[in-house]
């Protein structure tokens, strides 16, 4: 039987659900299990790790700030609750870039994917990996899981380019109005 782990880039998904649907509300477990039937009616799933951070807050923080903060935190405790779920948080900083200007930048949160996806392949614990995501960052892990005999899905935004992550993946699936067709709220 196939075991899968399933790795969603939360900002990459939120990313595709804003600029291809505009929608933002998705049912988390239906997606997860819409995932799994997609791989192998018989697929069994270990687990889903959901990656993102929490909003930056400033110091001191302002309203808006903590309602940002208090919101994410709210919709993390939501997903924690469905099983079979984990949340893995990376931090969120606060740069400048070359015109002097403030941008925010994940930080760890292709590191914690990356290991969890070799860890969970160098065990046996997993036939299959789900990467819902689009950065090429993961490449080496998705190598040294391949090389464990693991089948990497990529589930991706539509239109994606043919990027070094696209080559390497297994199995490609486009995540289009079809797929997402009742998952949302």
């Amino acid at each position: 039987m196939q075991r899968v782990a399933i790795f969603i880039d939360g900002g990459y998904l939120e990313k595709i659900l804003k600029q291809d649907f505009h929608r933002s509300k998705l049912n988390f477990e239906s997606f997860s299990n819409k995932i799994i039937r997609t791989v192998s009616q018989n697929a069994d799933l270990l687990r889903t790790y959901y990656y993102n951070c929490l909003p930056y807050q400033s110091n001191p923080a302002t309203q808006e700030e903590v309602q940002r903060f208090s919101a994410r935190q709210k919709f993390y405790t939501s997903l924690e609750q469905i099983p079979y779920y984990d949340i893995r948080l990376g931090k969120l900083a606060k740069r400048k870039d070359q015109y002097g200007n403030y941008k925010f930048e994940q930080k760890r949160v292709d590191v914690l994917l990356s290991v969890d996806l070799v860890q969970l392949a160098s065990k046996g614990r997993i036939s299959d990996a789900v990467i819902v995501g689009g950065d090429s960052d993961f490449e080496p892990a998705i190598r040294m899981a391949k090389n464990e005999s693991t089948v990497i899905w990529l589930f991706h935004q539509m239109k994606m380019p043919k990027n070094d992550l696209w080559m390497i993946a297994d199995r490609r699936v486009e995540l289009n109005q079809k797929f997402f067709s009742g998952l949302f709220l």
